[in-house]
C-alpha cells in the first residue's frame, strides 16, 4: 500500500481519462494521492478533486516559477486555501534558478513569505529546489516550518541542511534513471524522513520511461528506493506511509 505524495493531478493531461488513472493506481496498491497546487488556479483545482474523489488531498502554493506575481492579495488567497481541511500542505514552492522564470529575487521574496505562512499554519511546505543549492540551503537552516524536499535531486548542501532540519526527502521516478547521481547514496537518507512520489504527468519511472507518468508508477519508484536502499519493498512502503501520515496528518489514512 503506497501514498504517492507529489502528483499534478489536475493537469490537463489527466483530463481525458483521471477517474481511469485512479482506478489504476488503486489497483496498483495506491492508497492515497496528494495533489500539488503550483499556482492559485492549479491550488483550487486541487482541492475541488480531493473534495469530490475519495482518497486524495490537496496543497496550495506558488512555484518559484510564478514568483514575480506574489503580491499580499495571492499571500492572503494562500493563507484562506491552507485554512481548508483538504489542504495538507503549502507548496508547491522554492527556487529555481535553473530555468529562471521569474526574477531570483521575487523567487526568494516568495518562497521566504511561503516558509514563513507554512510555519505559521503549521502546515509542511513542499519544496521544489533546483540550481539554487547556497540560497536554498541557507534558506532551510533558517526555518521553523516543516519541509518536504520534493522529487529530491539537489545537491550535498541542500541535502545536509534538509538532514538538520528534520526535512523529508520525497524521491521520484529519478531514481530509476541509469544517470541518476544522487547528492548522498540512497542509503544515507533517515528511513524516518522517506517519501515517494511520481510527481506525474512528469518523470515517469523506468520501466514506464518515456510515457506520461501517472500515480500507479509510484509502485516503480519504491522498488527503486528499495533496491537501493537493500531493504524489502514491504518495507519501504511501510516507512514511506508511516511517514506520509506523520508529515501530512490523518487525512492520509483515506483511501482511494
Amino acid at each position: 500500500m503506497l501514498v504517492d505524495a507529489h502528483c499534478h493531478l489536475g493537469d490537463p493531461a489527466f483530463d481525458p481519462d483521471r477517474d481511469a488513472v485512479l482506478a489504476r493506481a488503486r489497483a496498483a496498491g495506491v492508497t492515497h494521492v496528494v495533489v500539488i497546487g503550483a499556482t492559485l488556479a492549479e491550488s483550487d483545482r486541487a482541492v475541488t478533486l480531493a473534495r469530490t474523489r475519495p482518497g486524495l488531498s490537496a496543497t496550495a502554493g506558488v512555484h518559484p516559477h510564478e514568483a514575480r506575481g506574489w503580491s499580499p492579495e495571492v499571500a492572503a488567497r494562500l493563507r484562506d486555501l491552507l485554512a481548508l481541511p483538504e489542504v495538507v500542505a503549502l507548496g508547491e514552492t522554492g527556487l529555481d534558478y535553473h530555468y529562471d522564470h521569474s526574477p531570483r529575487d521575487s523567487q526568494r521574496r516568495a518562497f521566504e513569505a511561503q516558509l514563513a505562512l507554512g510555519a505559521a499554519t503549521g502546515k509542511p511546505v513542499v519544496v521544489h529546489a533546483r540550481g539554487a543549492d547556497e540560497d536554498m540551503a541557507a534558506m532551510l537552516r533558517s526555518t521553523a516550518a516543516t519541509v518536504v524536499l520534493h522529487s529530491f535531486s539537489a545537491g550535498p548542501q541542500v541535502a545536509e541542511a534538509g538532514v538538520a532540519i528534520g526535512a523529508y526527502f520525497s524521491f521520484s521516478g529519478m531514481i530509476t534513471f541509469k544517470n541518476w547521481s544522487g547528492a548522498l547514496p540512497l542509503t544515507a537518507y533517515p528511513s524516518s524522513r522517506l517519501l515517494v512520489e511520481t510527481d506525474a504527468p512528469y518523470l515517469a519511472p523506468v520501466p514506464h520511461r518515456g510515457r506520461r507518468n501517472e500515480p500507479a508508477f509510484v509502485r516503480a519508484v519504491a522498488e527503486g528506493l528499495a533496491r537501493a536502499r537493500g531493504e524489502s519493498v514491504e518495507t519501504i512502503e511501510q516507512q514511506t506511509n508511516d511517514n506520509a501520515a506523520r508529515v501530512f496528518g490523518a487525512r492520509i489514512a483515506t483511501t482511494l
